[in-house]
């Protein structure tokens, strides 16, 4: 397998956050990194293919979006209040 050899700096908490769920998941902290970076590679693509979509057809709907909520078993974190 080709493999791209990278350093990277995390603050401490998050280092320590990584290796803790690296340890849970029974995966290395490399692998675990590398999923995590996938992870957010498809999220990023997928956003974008969204705000395409909206861009040509509208916005989607309060409807739309809870039934896509629905099917995907998520549920709509609520944003804190500023104070």
């Amino acid at each position: 397998m080709n493999v791209d050899r990278l350093s990277i700096t995390l603050d401490h908490r998050l280092g320590a956050a990584a290796r803790k769920a690296a340890k849970q998941a029974k995966m290395s902290l490399s692998a675990w990194i590398a999923e995590a970076t996938a992870d957010r590679v498809r999220n990023d693509a997928l956003g974008r293919a969204l705000d395409h979509w909206e861009a040509d057809d509208g916005a989607f709907s309060a409807d739309e979006l809870a039934e896509a909520e629905a099917t995907l078993g998520l549920v709509r974190r609520r944003k804190r209040a500023h104070k």
